[in-house]
This record gives structure tokens, C-alpha cells and sequence, in this order.
């Protein structure tokens, strides 16, 4: 068996407690002693067994790199110290390989970092599932989700600058290797009241300051808006800048991010269109008339801003000031329209602003679903991620119906918490063979009960309330829970009959208190009936619905007049109660994992720990109750052999190494340490442990042993190294003398060998120098004998030169004179000849002179070597004519090849498609010359990278020549429908432009011809083959901005295809078969209302007129 690997353990190193089920004692005080400990030394992560808490440290840390990533990575839970990266590796690991679907619970109140934790789990997971393009695109869409949500969902607000003003859960789904494969957001209680309204010191949403503060001239022109903020009355001005955030650059981003999600321009176009909308809502006003019959009404001041609404919306604006103006109430048969006063109209304006925002937000959030959702039918492992807002308490009695229903959420989160603690907890004592001793907590489902009741709950009553007829205010909803909830325990009022609560005048008379887990907190019944209503006037939905803008007719189906349903829309408790519902049910199917945040300080500012403010959130979070409930049995709990080999040290039968099996080995070591026997039990596979102290103590004997073990081996170490010091020593000794008395020989050596060579130079020297005077006396007799030698032979030579030259003198003149007679017999002879031919040889010459001149001149006036270089050097001379034309020619061949030799093979095809267009059309069609010079693209429609034709391109498995969209001609009454025009290596084939269905699809062996008008116009008719299966519905007539391009391809696909010239028929008159019948089309000149635009008529059963201007 190989030697377990040493790891770090949480409690290694420990600053203050890692897990709060080992702080000893257990109190408020300790607790938050230990958050404060750890949070000063950059702990901001600190376990209750399985759930992190983590404190916001409102600084940039570095323990988020990929290396920490990599530390964590299939890492146990306690082996490192605690982290956001320990938990969501644990998570995804138990989806990955023990096939148990996952959720994630993150919860705090505002500025705790709930998003940033959320954003962190995600990106941890993202970095450790696995690769490739098609995964990594999936990764990408899930992150990128996260900024246009913030953009929408999230404000700056008094404690955080990115609060998130919505709750958002998040499920991620990944495939049984554990790669995503999409996912799926719900969103809860958007905040749309911020829309009309914001506190003090608060912002409304993120999308609107970025919108003014990052789009370009163009689009704020487009969208009538101005940089101004002070100019939008729902924008508050007095922290419209945040210190620290470029909305600019976020706008950016989001653009950025809507695209990698998967938005369409034009979808992107509209959702910004809805948002400068609503900035424009809060800028109308009203003023108040009187109506003869008494009545008060309203009137729009100034009707410029609904002007521009209606422009963007493309609504009637008589329609619009008619919805701000009058109400219709119908029952059953009977319509009622009634005026709206001033206070009814700016209510109106402002819930038309709440719900378009609200709805569009909604809009945002299916839409990213339809793009990040699983594209296969495989099935999945799930893993959720939950971030939600925390409980809310506000001073001086500013809770009000949001904060009601966001505590009620957080009552079902600690209850589900609770009891998926507890039966985490039982199912492990279970697993391990442990006795389960039952534990008490607070059961919070009277409190959920009290809020939730079908019969006699709160939200059960507010709905009542809101349906009584009569008049219903907050204040008789107040005294509907005086009557029924007076008794309850957990409920109190200024109003109660309880007598208790008579005298507690710190109740105001318009609230009411519940005691919630958390605390009690104090509610401001004011508003409480109007925002459960969410009443939305049905003239605003149906004009809405009237609005020729595609996304803003979507959001109010309920304005669609066939569609009137008289049934009251359920109330925003009422849904808020369902959904909860639905989460609840939905997070009790998974395993899950808590992520508690805590917020140190209301400043926003980094190292500093408000203990009071901690203290509240700790209370309102059960973190205490949590540890109790964790602690209520065993405290700790640890695998056998990570516990041997931790503390195996304080055993001698168990150190340094055991044989036999890990259980055995614990037992044998705590018999040795004499622990009691009730302070721990053994499991199947752990060792459990009652109380901390032992496990302390167990630390405190490990910290002695390690120090008296690390004292041993310096012992040794330091013998180990003075014995070596000494061997180093003893060696070099020896070294050092042998080269020493080596040297020493060396040196006599030398010297010895040094006199010897200077006695053997001088005997040499001697012997030399005798030798050199012999061989320098025989030197000279040799020389002298030479001598005489050479003076004779001297003699003897010169005396024959003498003679030679004598002889060549007398020879000399003979020639001499000889010469001169034969040169003067030549020159009389040549005097003849010359007189006869002298004038041709003299011409000869000069021609030949000036054609060198020409050629040499006509090097250094060479033109340039375009082949659209009309220049060329001017003819020197009248002779030369016809070689200055030849040699012009060759040049221009010469260069004409040059230029085609740095073609490509795609500009080659181009310029021969180019060719074969004007050897077609040429002198022949009007609209030639135009498209002279636009580029032949092919495919004008991204098919491969729009998601839009995805189901398109699957279906299509050839080469596509053109994908463009083309007008098809009806052949009842000339009106023309989108459709894609595919051309393909062997058919051609037309698709719906919306859902990309094939219509139609053609042989090109069944295309027979394709005629056109010779005027400048787009139409062309595809003339096909009688009798085959694609002419059963006639002939195509089309219009295209690319006829010339699209019929050249086609000309060369058929050509290519079916080695036969595809004819084309160029006439401002040609027939085309419609089913049964042969139908003339004309083209005639006229003048159209629509400026340049060709229009189609139908004039007969026989005649279609195409009018050209």
C-alpha cells in the first residue's frame, strides 16, 4: 500500500476558527470575535460545517487566480483552508460523479456580495469543466448573461452601488462528462417601483445612465434622447455619478454581451427603444380641466414628449392621450368610460412605466433562456444557483410591502435551510451506523404559516381585501388583521384586542409587527393595498398592443381585443406566493449548499468591521441557530485515514508507520490518549467527535509532538551535519598534501630539467657554428668557379647577338618595301571600288545608328506597368510607324500578363464570373453598368454564424453558391413576399425569411431559361421545365437588388452542372406559365409614389404590368 500523501488541513495554521462548530464556547460574542480575527488578517471565509460564510471585503483580494483555482481543484472540503472555490468544487464534483443534482443558496441583505459570490461559483465552475469550442461558446453565453441582467435588474442604492434589485436563480445544465450544456434563469420580485421612484441617494436602474452616458450621437438622435440627465424626471440627480463606475464603458460592455448571448441587432435596437420609452413616460405631465357637467379631468401639457413616445412605440398618439385621459370599466355586457383626474393620470403614466419595464425585463430573461437553453435532448445534471435579496429591516418604520414579501421569502429559505441541515445531518449518522438523537430548534413554519395561510394568512387577506367591493383602503386591510391575527403570537398591533400590546405606544396606529425569525420587524401598512393590486388600466394594455413596435405588442397580449378576458389578474402577492412555491419545491429536489454573506460595514470601505451591524445580520441569518443545530450531536467528524495519518505521531504503536487497517489504527490511538469513550463514536467510515475541546486537545498533543519531534530532528540533523563537516575536513587535509608534494616534485623536476637543456644549447652551439665556417669556405670556391663560367658564356652571347641582329636589319628592309609597293597597287584598285559604293555603306550606317538611338530612348520612357496606362512615348519618326504600333502591342501583352500573374484563384473566378455578367448583359440591360463595380459576394445572408438559420444549414448539406433574400412575385395580384433565394452546385432552393422552412426546392436540370427586362429594373422570371415535379405551380417571377450577379452564378452552375448554356432571354415583354395559364409580363415606364422602386401589377388573368421609373 503506497504512502498516503501528506495535505494541509483546515486546522493547520488556523487564524481564529475555521469552522465555527469548533469555537469553544459558543456565544455572539465569540462568534463575532472570530469573523473580526479572521476578517483582519484577510479571512473573509469561514465554514459552519458545510456552509461558507463569507464577508464582503470591499477590496480586490488575491486569492481568486487561476493557481487558487487549481489548489481547490478535486480537493476534500476541510483539506485546505475555507473558500467560495471549496464549496462550488464539492458541489461539482458530487453533480459530476455521483450523478446528484445541485443547488446553491446565497444569501445576505444588500452590499453583502451575493452577486460577486454567485459570479464567483460560476466562473469556478467554468474553469474547471471541461474544453472545446462548442463548450467553451456554452460558458461564454452563461457568464455573459450576468452583465446585461445587472444592466436591467441591478441600482445603485445607499449600501451597495450594484445592488441587485431582483432575486435571479440560475440553473446550469451539464452532460454526463460534467461539461455545461445550457441553462435556464427565473427572476423574482423585479423592483419596478424604482422605475418612478428612488430614495434618496439612490439611482434608478444601471440601463439608463449607461444608455445616456455610452450611446453614440446617432443612436440618442435615433432614439430622441439627450446626454442630460437632469432632463429625464424618473432619473434622481443627486448621485446620478458614482464614484468609480464608467457607465460608458459598461454600455459597452452590455452591447458586447448581448451579442455573445445571442441578441439580433434589430432585437437589440428594440429592447433600447422600450427604455428610452419609459424615460420619456416620466417626462409627460398633466394639468387639471373642468368638464361642463362638473367633472374633473386631465390633459397632457405638452404633447412634444408623447410625440416622440408614439414615434418610437409606433402607436397612434390620438389613441395613447385618450388611455391618459379616460378609464373603461366593462362588466359583462356594459362598457363604462370615465375621466381621469390629475392624481388617476400620473398613477396611469407611472404604472404604464413599471409594467413596460418590468415586462421588457421579463422579455430579457426568456430571451437569454431561449439562447443559453440545452440545444440536445440528452438527459442532464442540474446545478442552481440561488441569489436572492436578504432579510430587510429599515429604520423608522420604512418597510413596506416589498420588504413584507422579500422577509417572507427569506422565512421559507431558513425554514427549507433547516430542514435540509437536519436531514443532511440524519441521513449521514444514518450512512455511518451513528444513533440520531432528536434535536430542538425553532420551527419557523408558524411564522410562514402566518404569512402564507390559504384561509386567514396575511397575503390570503390582502388579496381578499383587494377583491372586496366597496371602498378598500390600507387602512381597513389593517383592521381585517386586527380581527384575525390578534391572537397569533408572532403578530402585534397598536390596534389589537390583545390587551398586552394596549400599552406599547412604540407601535404607530398605521403599522403592524411580526416577530420573524430574524427579529421583529415593524411594517408601514401605507401602500400595501396598491402594490398587491398592480393595476395596470386595460385602455394602456390595448393601446399598447396596438403599437406597431414587434416587442411592445408582445408584452401585452391581454390588449388583443379578441382576447378580452374579464377575470381580475392575479395579484403581485398572490404570484410572488406561487413562485416562492415553485422554488421551494425546485430546491428540495437537489442537494444543497449554503453561501451565507455578511456586509462589515454600512461605509462601503475596506478593514473596517462594524460589530454591531455584523451582530444584526448573524441574528437575522441563524448563523448561531445553524451552528447548534451542527453541533447538537457530534462536533466534528473525519475519514479514518486522513485522521491516522494526522495524529498517528502521538502513539508509538501507530508511529511512524501502521500495517493494518485505518479504523484500527484510530482505535488503537485514542485507547493509547485515554480519551473517554462518550466523546466519540466510530462510524463506518469516520470517526466522530462530541465536543470540540477534544478535538483541541487532540491539536494541542499534535502541536507538542510535532514540536518535540522537530526537535529530534535537529539533533540529528545537527550530528549529521557536524559529522560531515568533520569527514569534508579530514579529506580536503589529505587532498591538500598530495598536491602539495606533487607540486613539489614538479618544481625540482623543472629546474633539473631546465640546466640540462642549457648545457645541450651551448654544446649544440658549438658544433653549429664549426660546420657553418666549413660549409661558408667550400661556398666560396663554388662561387668563384660559377663566376669565371658565367663572364665567358656572357662573351660568347653577345657576339652572337650581334650577328642575329645584323641579319634581321637587312631582312626588315626588304618587307618594308615590299609593303609600300603593295599598298600603292591597293589604293589604286580601292579608289575605284569606293567611288561605287561609298553612298549605300554611309546609308547603312545612319539607319543603323538611329534605330539604336530609338531603342535606347524608348528604355528610359517606358510607361508604367498598369494595364489601364493609356500612355505611350510619341514616334520619332515617320518610318518607324508600324514598329512603334508593334512594339506598343507586344508592351501592353507583356504587362497584361504580368498583372494576371498576381491573381489569386478567388480573384480569378471573380473577374471570370465579372467577364462572363458582360459578355451576358452588356449593351443588353439597363442595370449592367452599376453593378460594374459591386463585388460578386455569393452569400449576402451569415447563414453558418446566425442562430436563426441554424435548422437551415442543417437541412442543406451542399456548397451555397448565393444565400440572399429576394421579393417573390404573387401570381394573383403582383404583391411580392421575402423569401431566401439558395443557390446550390444542383439545385436551387427557396426558404420562409422568419423561420427558415424550405419552400421550395428545384433541380437545376428542371431550369430551362431566365428572362428579364432590359430596362434598370430587378425583376427575372425562372422559367421551368413542363412536365417536371418543380413546375407544377408554374414559373418563379422575382426581385432582387442582385439580379446581374445572381443570374451570371446561375448562368455558370447550370453551364458547370448540366454542360448546357442556361439560356437568357433579355425583352421588355416575355411570358411566364402560372399553374395553367401563360401570363404576359410588361415592363413599362411611369412615374412611381414610392420614388425608384419598380412596382408590380396585376392587370388581367393575362397581363402583369411592371411599372419602371
Amino acid at each position: 500500500m503506497a504512502k498516503m500523501e501528506v495535505k494541509t488541513s483546515l486546522l493547520d495554521n488556523m487564524i481564529g476558527v475555521g469552522d465555527m462548530v469548533l469555537l469553544e464556547p459558543l456565544n455572539e460574542e465569540t462568534f463575532i470575535n472570530n469573523l473580526k480575527k479572521r476578517f483582519d488578517h484577510n479571512e473573509i471565509y469561514t465554514y459552519i460545517g458545510s456552509v461558507v460564510i463569507s464577508v464582503n471585503p470591499y477590496r480586490s483580494l488575491p486569492i481568486y487566480s487561476p493557481e487558487k483555482v487549481e489548489d481547490y481543484r478535486n480537493r476534500n472540503f476541510y483539506e485546505l483552508s475555507p473558500h467560495i472555490f471549496a464549496l462550488s468544487d464539492e458541489a461539482y464534483r458530487s453533480l459530476r460523479d455521483q450523478d446528484k443534482d445541485q443547488c446553491i443558496l446565497i444569501t445576505g441583505e444588500s452590499g453583502a456580495g451575493k452577486t460577486e459570490a454567485s459570479k464567483l461559483v460560476m466562473s469556478y465552475v467554468a474553469a474547471v469543466c471541461g474544453k472545446g469550442a462548442e463548450v467553451n461558446q456554452v460558458k461564454e453565453q452563461l457568464l455573459q448573461s450576468n452583465p446585461v441582467l445587472e444592466a436591467f435588474g441591478n441600482a445603485k442604492t445607499v449600501r451597495n452601488d450594484n445592488s441587485s434589485r431582483f432575486g435571479k436563480y440560475m440553473d446550469i445544465e451539464f452532460d454526463f462528462k460534467g461539461d455545461p450544456l445550457g441553462g435556464v434563469i427565473s427572476n423574482y420580485l423585479l423592483e419596478k417601483s424604482r422605475v418612478v421612484k428612488q430614495p434618496r441617494g439612490e439611482r434608478n436602474f444601471h440601463v439608463f445612465y449607461q444608455l445616456l452616458s455610452g450611446a453614440s450621437e446617432e443612436l440618442l438622435n435615433k432614439l430622441t434622447l439627450e446626454r442630460d440627465f437632469s432632463r429625464y424626471n424618473y432619473l434622481s440627480l443627486d448621485s446620478a455619478k458614482v464614484n468609480g463606475v464608467d457607465d460608458a464603458a459598461n454600455f459597452r460592455t452590455v452591447r458586447n454581451a448581448m451579442q455573445i448571448v445571442g441578441f439580433m441587432d434589430h432585437e437589440a435596437e428594440s429592447v433600447l427603444e422600450v427604455v428610452a420609452a419609459v424615460l420619456k413616460l416620466g417626462n409627460i405631465e398633466f394639468k387639471p380641466e373642468s368638464r361642463v357637467n362638473g367633472l374633473d379631468e386631465s390633459k397632457i401639457k405638452d404633447k412634444n414628449e408623447l410625440k416622440e413616445i408614439c414615434e418610437l412605440t409606433g402607436i397612434d398618439q390620438s389613441v395613447l392621450e385618450r388611455a391618459f385621459s379616460f378609464r373603461t370599466v366593462e362588466a359583462k355586457q356594459e362598457k363604462v368610460s370615465t375621466t381621469l383626474n390629475v392624481a388617476q393620470a400620473y398613477y396611469a403614466r407611472d404604472a404604464l412605466a413599471k409594467n413596460l419595464y418590468s415586462r421588457l425585463f421579463s422579455w430579457l430573461v426568456n430571451r437569454i433562456n431561449e439562447s443559453i437553453k440545452a440545444q440536445t435532448k440528452v438527459r442532464k445534471k442540474v446545478m442552481g444557483v440561488l441569489d436572492i435579496y436578504g432579510f430587510e429591516i429599515f429604520e423608522n418604520a420604512d418597510n413596506s410591502f416589498e420588504q413584507f414579501i422579500i422577509n417572507y421569502c427569506n422565512e421559507k429559505l431558513q425554514q427549507i435551510f433547516i430542514e435540509l441541515t437536519l436531514k443532511e445531518e440524519q441521513e449521514e449518522y444514518i450512512r455511518e451506523g451513528i444513533e440520531w438523537t432528536h434535536i430542538d430548534y425553532f420551527n419557523n413554519a408558524i411564522i410562514c404559516d402566518l404569512i402564507e395561510n390559504n384561509t386567514n394568512g396575511i397575503l390570503a387577506m390582502l388579496d381578499e381585501e383587494c377583491l372586496r367591493p366597496g371602498t378598500v383602503t390600507d387602512e381597513t386591510f389593517l383592521e381585517k388583521l386586527n380581527q384575525v391575527c390578534a391572537t397569533h403570537q408572532h403578530f402585534e398591533s397598536r390596534m389589537s384586542k390583545s390587551s398586552r400590546f394596549l400599552n406599547d405606544t412604540s407601535l404607530p396606529h398605521s403599522c403592524f409587527r411580526i416577530q420573524h425569525y430574524a427579529g421583529k420587524v415593524l411594517y408601514q401598512v401605507e401602500g400595501f393595498v396598491d402594490k398587491n393590486n398592480d393595476l395596470l388600466y386595460r385602455d394602456l394594455s390595448q393601446a399598447m398592443w396596438k403599437a406597431s413596435h414587434t416587442l411592445i405588442k408582445s408584452l401585452f397580449p391581454e390588449g388583443n381585443p379578441a382576447k378580452i378576458n374579464l377575470k381580475r389578474p392575479p395579484t403581485a402577492g398572490s404570484q410572488f406566493k406561487a413562485s416562492v412555491a415553485t422554488l421551494m419545491k425546485n430546491l428540495q429536489t437537489k442537494n444543497p449548499n449554503y453561501i451565507r454573506c455578511i456586509k462589515p460595514n454600512d461605509k462601503k470601505a475596506a478593514h473596517i468591521f462594524n460589530e454591531a451591524l455584523v451582530c444584526h445580520q448573524i441574528r437575522y441569518l441563524g448563523l448561531l441557530e445553524n451552528v447548534r443545530v451542527r453541533r447538537a450531536g457530534y462536533a466534528f467528524r473525519q475519514a479514518y485515514e486522513p485522521c491516522l495519518e494526522r495524529y498517528k505521531m502521538l502513539c508509538k504503536q501507530t508511529w511512524p508507520h501502521w500495517k493494518g487497517p485505518a479504523r484500527a489504527g484510530v482505535e488503537v490511538l485514542f485507547n493509547e490518549l485515554e480519551i473517554p469513550v462518550e466523546e466519540y463514536s466510530f462510524g463506518r467510515s469516520k470517526i466522530f467527535i462530541r465536543n470540540p475541546r477534544t478535538l483541541f486537545k487532540l491539536e494541542d498533543l499534535r502541536k507538542q509532538r510535532l514540536e518535540d519531534l522537530a526537535t529530534l530532528i535537529q539533533k540529528i540533523y545537527r550530528g549529521w551535519k557536524c559529522r560531515t563537516h568533520f569527514l569534508l575536513m579530514r579529506k580536503s587535509q589529505i587532498v591538500i598534501a598530495a598536491w602539495y608534494r606533487r607540486y613539489a616534485q614538479q618544481k625540482r623536476y623543472q629546474q633539473i630539467k631546465s640546466s640540462a637543456l642549457v648545457i645541450q644549447s651551448y654544446i649544440r652551439g658549438w658544433k653549429a657554428r664549426k660546420i657553418l665556417r666549413e660549409l661558408k669556405h667550400q661556398k666560396r670556391c663554388e662561387e668563384a668557379a660559377t663566376t669565371i663560367a658565367a663572364y665567358w658564356h656572357g662573351t660568347q652571347a653577345r657576339r652572337e647577338l650581334s650577328r642575329l641582329k645584323e641579319e634581321a636589319r637587312n631582312k626588315h628592309a626588304i618587307a618594308v618595301i615590299w609593303a609600300y609597293w603593295l599598298g600603292s597597287k591597293v589604293r589604286r584598285e580601292y579608289r575605284k571600288f569606293f567611288r561605287a559604293n561609298a553612298g549605300k555603306k554611309i546609308y547603312e550606317f545612319t539607319l543603323q545608328r538611329i534605330v539604336q538611338k530609338y531603342f535606347l530612348e524608348m528604355k528610359n520612357k517606358m510607361p508604367s506597368l498598369s494595364p489601364i496606362d493609356k500612355n505611350w512615348p510619341s514616334r520619332p519618326y515617320l518610318f518607324l510607324d508600324s514598329t512603334h504600333k508593334e512594339l506598343k502591342r507586344i508592351f501592353h501583352l507583356w504587362r497584361c500578363k504580368k498583372y494576371r500573374d498576381q491573381f489569386t484563384d478567388q480573384q480569378k473566378l471573380i473577374y471570370e464570373e465579372k467577364l462572363e455578367a458582360s459578355e451576358l448583359f452588356k449593351d443588353k440591360k439597363a442595370l449592367y453598368p452599376s453593378s460594374v463595380g459591386q463585388p460578386f459576394q455569393g452569400a449576402y445572408l451569415e447563414i453558418n454564424k446566425n442562430p436563426k438559420y441554424k435548422k437551415l444549414k442543417d437541412a442543406i448539406e451542399e456548397k451555397i453558391i448565393i444565400a440572399e433574400v429576394v421579393n417573390k412575385i404573387n401570381r394573383a395580384n403582383g404583391k411580392s413576399t421575402s423569401r431566401i433565394f439558395l443557390l446550390t452546385n444542383n439545385n436551387l432552393l427557396l426558404a420562409d425569411q422568419k423561420s427558415g422552412q424550405i419552400k421550395s426546392e428545384v433541380p437545376l436540370v428542371d431550369v430551362t431559361k431566365v428572362s428579364m427586362s432590359s430596362q434598370n429594373d430587378g425583376f427575372f422570371a425562372i422559367h421551368l421545365k413542363e412536365g417536371s415535379e418543380a413546375a407544377s405551380k408554374g414559373d418563379f417571377l422575382f426581385s432582387s437588388d442582385h439580379l446581374i450577379e445572381m443570374a451570371t452564378k446561375l448562368y455558370r452552375t447550370t453551364l458547370s452542372q448540366t454542360k448546357q448554356k442556361l439560356s437568357i432571354e433579355i425583352s421588355d415583354e416575355f411570358l411566364v406559365q402560372f399553374r395553367q395559364d401563360k401570363v404576359c409580363v410588361k415592363f413599362i415606364q411611369g412615374n412611381q409614389k414610392n420614388g425608384s422602386v419598380p412596382t408590380c401589377k396585376r392587370k388581367n388573368n393575362r397581363l402583369l404590368e411592371v411599372a419602371v421609373p
